[in-house]
Order: C-alpha cells, then sequence, then structure tokens
C-alpha cells in the first residue's frame, strides 16, 4: 500500500514568533485589518485509550500558539458543528463533542465564520480525520492506511479570524482540471492556475476544486496538490468521477485514496455570512471493468445535509457545490435531483454549483425546461451555476500564442474559473477566461447558411478521423451577399455573464442598436439545437483542430443581419448587460462578399492573419487523449 510522500513546509515569521513568545490569548498570526497568513497545521490525534470505543470524543479549540496540539491554556471553541458523515453535533461549552463511532467515516468540523482551520504544506484545509480500522481494500493507489481502534480523542484546532468574519467574500471554484498526464498539469499551471495564483482577493474563502482534479491516474494527485500550492487562500478539494478508485468493487471504497489525499468526500464550512456544502454526486457502481457510475446524491448524503442544515438560519446564503451539477440546459443530471432540491426546499437563498460537462451554464431560478418537466422538474426551484473548466474542452485544439490549447467548450466558452462574490445578503458570481481580464465576456461571430454547410461538412470529416476529405476553413467572419438575401444569417454572441434575464444589444456600422434574440431563454422550451443555435467563432476553430462542438449553448445571442448591406467591411458593436447591470462591449469586424468564391479566398486570408493559422499546432496528441475519448467528452459533443 503506498503512501504520499512527505512535503516539509517554512513556517511564517508570524508562526515562529508565535511558538518563540508566551501565549497572549491572540495568535501571532491574525490581523485585524486583513487576511491572516495561512496557519500550517494538522488535526491532532490521540491514540491513547477511549472510555468508550463505540464514541469519539475531542474538543474543538482555539490553537492560540499554533501548535495544533490542545495545551494547558487554550479554550474550547463552543457551537461548532462536528459530524461523523451522517450524524452532526455541536461542541458544548468546552468545545467537546461525542459522536457515534462508524466503522469507516470520515470525522470532520464545520469551520464557523471568524475562525480558520490550519492547511498543510500545500495550503490543503486540514479539518478531518479517517477512521477505518482495517484500512482499504488493496488498491493500486494506496487508498487508507489501517487506522486501528478508535482513538481516545480527535481534536480540532483553528485559529480566530477576521478575514472569514466579513460579510464581504471573494470565492474561487476550480472546476475540472482533469490532467491525465504531465504535459496537461504543466497546461493547467501556466493557465487558470496561474491567475489564481497571481489573485489577492479570495484569501479568507479559498479555492474550492470541484471535481475532476485528475483523471483517472489517482497517481497525479500529488501534482495537483503542488499545483494548488501557490494559492494565496486555503484549497478544499470536492471528488469527481475521475478521482475514484476504480479497482474497488463498491463504492464504500470508491475515493478512499481521494480521502487519503484531500479529505472527506462530503462537507461544510461557513465563510462571512454563507454556508458551503460540498457533496459527491457520483455513486460508483463497483464494477472495476466498466467503471460505470450514476450521478446522484446517496440517501446517507440527504440525511447527512438534513442534519446539517439545522443549526444554519433559513434567510442564510447556501452555496451547495458538487462535481455533477443537478441540471445543465440540455437534460436534468442528477437522478434524485427532486430529493436534494426538497432538502434545500426552506432556503430560499440556496444556489447549487457543478462541474462536469465542461460546460459555462448560469441557469436562474424560476426557468423550465421540456426535457426538465420530462424528468419531474417543472420549474428550476434554485439557481443552478456550472463552473466551466480549468481544462476547457479537455486541452483539446490548437496551441495559442502562450502555447497553451485553445480548449473552447462545447457550448462556446473558454477555459477559467468561476468566483462567487457575497456583500452581506446579496451574491453574484462572474468567470473569468485564463490569461484575460475580467472583461473578457463576449465571442462574436457570423452565422449564415455558407458557415453552416462547411461546418456540416467539417464535421462529417472530423467524425470520420480523416483530413484527406475536410473541407478547406471558413471564416466566421465571411458572409456572401446572397446569403445575407436570403435570410437567416446572424450576428452571434457568446455572453459568458449570460442568464436568461441578460440583455445582448448590437450595432452595425454605427447605427441604432437592435435588442438580439437569447437562444435558450428557459421559458419552456425544448432544446434548440442544431447549426443555427451554434457559435461559428469557437466552432470553427474547433472543426479546424479538434475538440467538441455541442450546436447548443445557454449563453447564446443572434441578431439577423440586414440583407441589403453593400460589399466590404462592416462593423459591429456588440453591448452584453448581465443580470448585476454589468456591462461589456466589444466590436466584430465582418466582411461581405460577392459569391462563395470569393468567401473562400477572403477566408483564407482572414484565417491565415487573424489568430487561427490555416497550419494550426494541435495540442499534444490530439484527439487521442484519453480524456478526448471519456465519456463526458463524446456526450459534451453532443452528436
Amino acid at each position: 500500500m503506498s503512501t504520499r510522500r512527505l512535503r516539509t513546509g517554512v513556517l511564517s515569521t508570524a508562526a515562529v514568533l508565535a511558538l518563540l513568545t508566551p501565549a497572549t490569548g491572540v495568535s501571532a498570526a491574525r490581523a485585524a485589518d486583513g487576511p491572516p497568513d495561512l496557519y500550517e497545521g494538522h488535526v491532532q490525534v490521540d491514540r491513547g485509550t477511549p472510555a468508550d470505543p463505540e464514541v469519539l470524543t475531542g474538543q474543538v479549540f482555539d490553537d492560540t500558539n499554533e501548535n495544533s496540539r490542545l495545551d494547558g491554556d487554550e479554550e474550547g471553541i463552543p457551537g461548532v458543528s462536528v459530524t461523523n458523515g451522517l450524524d452532526v453535533v455541536e461542541t458544548d461549552g468546552s468545545g467537546t463533542y461525542r459522536l457515534p463511532v462508524r466503522e469507516n467515516m470520515t470525522v470532520s468540523v464545520t469551520q464557523p465564520s471568524g475562525w480558520q482551520v490550519p492547511v498543510d504544506a500545500d495550503n490543503v484545509a486540514q479539518f478531518s480525520y479517517n477512521h477505518l480500522p482495517e484500512g482499504s481494500p488493496d488498491l493500486e493507489y494506496g487508498g487508507i492506511a489501517p487506522t486501528g481502534g478508535t482513538p481516545r480523542a480527535v481534536n480540532f484546532p483553528m485559529i480566530a479570524s477576521a478575514a472569514t468574519a466579513s460579510a464581504d467574500q471573494e470565492c474561487a471554484i476550480a472546476s475540472d482540471t482533469q490532467t491525465y498526464d504531465m504535459t496537461e498539469v504543466g497546461y493547467a499551471r501556466d493557465g487558470a492556475v496561474k491567475d489564481l495564483a497571481d489573485r489577492t482577493d479570495y484569501g479568507a474563502c479559498g479555492v474550492l476544486l470541484l471535481g475532476d482534479n485528475v483523471g483517472d491516474d489517482l497517481s497525479l494527485n500529488d501534482d495537483l496538490r503542488d499545483l494548488y500550492a501557490a494559492m494565496n487562500g486555503p484549497v478544499r478539494v470536492a471528488p469527481g468521477n475521475h478521482d475514484q478508485d476504480y479497482d474497488a468493487t463498491d463504492d464504500a471504497h470508491a475515493l478512499d485514496t481521494f480521502r487519503n489525499d484531500f479529505g472527506p468526500a462530503y462537507f461544510s464550512y461557513d465563510v462571512g455570512d454563507t454556508h458551503f456544502v460540498v457533496l459527491d454526486s457520483i455513486e460508483y457502481s463497483g464494477d472495476p471493468e466498466t467503471k460505470s457510475y450514476t450521478e446522484s446524491i446517496s440517501q446517507e448524503q440527504l440525511t447527512w445535509l438534513e442534519n446539517d442544515l439545522k443549526s444554519v438560519p433559513r434567510s442564510a446564503q447556501v452555496v451547495v457545490a458538487a462535481h455533477a451539477p443537478v441540471v445543465t440546459h440540455r437534460e436534468v443530471v442528477v437522478d434524485n435531483a427532486a430529493d436534494l432540491y426538497s432538502v434545500l426546499s426552506d432556503y430560499p437563498n440556496a444556489v447549487t454549483v457543478g462541474g462536469h460537462t465542461h460546460t459555462l451554464e448560469n441557469l436562474v431560478a424560476g426557468e423550465s425546461r421540456e426535457e426538465w418537466k420530462e424528468a419531474g422538474i417543472d420549474e428550476l426551484p434554485r439557481t443552478q451555476l456550472v463552473a466551466g473548466a480549468v481544462s476547457g474542452d479537455w486541452y483539446s485544439g490548437g496551441l495559442n500564442a502562450e502555447g497553451l490549447p485553445y480548449a473552447f467548450t462545447s457550448d462556446a466558452a473558454e477555459p477559467g474559473v468561476l468566483t462567487l462574490s457575497f456583500d452581506g445578503a446579496q451574491r453574484s458570481e462572474r468567470y473569468t477566461v485564463r490569461g484575460e481580464s475580467p472583461d473578457h465576456q463576449l465571442l462574436l461571430g457570423v452565422n449564415s447558411p455558407s458557415w453552416r454547410a462547411w461546418a456540416q461538412e467539417a464535421q462529417e470529416a472530423q467524425d470520420a478521423e480523416t483530413t484527406d476529405e475536410a473541407p478547406a476553413p471558413f471564416s466566421e467572419k465571411v458572409v456572401t451577399r446572397s446569403d445575407l438575401r436570403a435570410g437567416e444569417t446572424w450576428l452571434t454572441s457568446s455572453f459568458l455573464a449570460g442568464s436568461s434575464d441578460a440583455r445582448v444589444e448590437v450595432s452595425i456600422d454605427g447605427a441604432a442598436p437592435v435588442v438580439a434574440e437569447h437562444t435558450q431563454p428557459g421559458r419552456g422550451e425544448a432544446l434548440r439545437k442544431g447549426w443555427e443555435y451554434t457559435d461559428p467563432y469557437t466552432a470553427t476553430r474547433n472543426l479546424t483542430t479538434s475538440g467538441n462542438v455541442g450546436q447548443t449553448s445557454s449563453h447564446l445571442w443572434r441578431a439577423p443581419l440586414p440583407g441589403d448591406l453593400d460589399l466590404g467591411t462592416h462593423s459591429a458593436q456588440v453591448t452584453g448587460t448581465d443580470r448585476y447591470g454589468r456591462s461589456f462591449t466589444e466590436t466584430v469586424r465582418f466582411t461581405v462578399v460577392e459569391d462563395e468564391a470569393a468567401a473562400a479566398k477572403v477566408s483564407r486570408e482572414q484565417l491565415g492573419t487573424g489568430g487561427l493559422p490555416l497550419q494550426t499546432e494541435r495540442a499534444d496528441d490530439g484527439a487521442d487523449r484519453p480524456g478526448l475519448d471519456s465519456e463526458e467528452a463524446r456526450e459534451a459533443g453532443g452528436r
């Protein structure tokens, strides 16, 4: 059974001073006017003989000298929730808790607002203890070593924090890093992970990794830790379907290596006025041959969630995050979605967040869809955010100027990170694209009959895995005069911040702006799928190199181009205003030509100089990488 390699960390100056100075009741690492330095430490396990082996006890305590030991002059913290994965209890006046012992359990503490749990040398939050007396079955990636019998006590240290008490919080969510090899580790490191490392706004709330952190090879867990060790806040990790021990023969041990390397499969924590819940939404079949799974929330978790929420005010902001989203614009994903919504029914400010589908979606409570109704959800009861992906479309496509795969997603988004912002009782969200400013929110192109005919031909050639019959690239910024006159040619806008209550306006050549049509508004309609509902900007690039084109999107707008535009180059100014009143403006130039021959000539000129060379270098291994051949990748293509 393998064990994770140990890393040595360097104590901060504040921590060194704390160890050399008598305790004063206030941690040396705290700062009244800003976030404290990350507090390096660990959960304290007393391996002595317990008074009752059927009961686990211990204290949650104020670790004033930051040595991760409950010293005689340190006080317990009352009213803190502690769980064995099913039962949830609160600590008494002295910070003591008592929990029934379960044969296979992870015991964890819910960090209260105003407190900060320690992190390890890789900045991964430390707030749990695995109890598995005989250890994991024989697993390729090690699992959990035997823990032996019930310890005498498990004590959870933390320090007071003005930063986590603040109602103003920035909380970063990085989904689907999903590295299959060291090349992709490098892509992540130099892409969205670098962006996070350069930010300092999320220090109190930290970064939540929302599953599919690696791609089945759990030996890459250490490299994932190295990737996110540069974060400027605590790192918490949720599991995904590619983070499982697929040689386990039941779901009970499918996350043993994950639990050993990162912590609980499901847990909660408080920051500011917000209660975060992280769930495991993947249920493994126990069949190592098929590695099949379903997207569902176990009954045990639902019971735990009910218990966890008992101490949360009904008016609180609640974020329920899990790798598989409850719904997407295409379908209901989680099998027992209605059961989860029932548990959340008394929490009107709850929002669900997911990853898994490598799409970017902001589905607002109150929307309805034909596919949802068929699955028993007449109307979306809670807003659903789908967090995009650090890997984008599985690191596919050609390489950009920075040597990173374009990785445009099947719903016309780019690799990036979701951030939830809280200001007291208010929540907002934003998606920042890898390597771009927060204002980069619009991808623009022209969807014409000629482009759609080219896209179909290119898709057929890509599906056949042949380049001999692939058509010459066709620019999404070229349109023939006959296409304009025939109608059904649109100026398209993939608005990354868009939701059903956003607004997109288009002005052609300085004319009065017109309001664009949202292609999937969530008003009871069925899925609108086809080349006419496709973003041509990202699709052109994926069809020219590699990557999925789903022919649907929840954040695509289109406005018809006038049929009488003159030959030559025109400009369109597009302004997208999101549901919070934030506006983003971009301008795109497109060319009207006489006929298809002229369109082919101008396309060659544009694609040769406009950011996508005709001979685009492909990302390493192209479509043969396992990520691109995964079940999710095939489904994302929607073909």
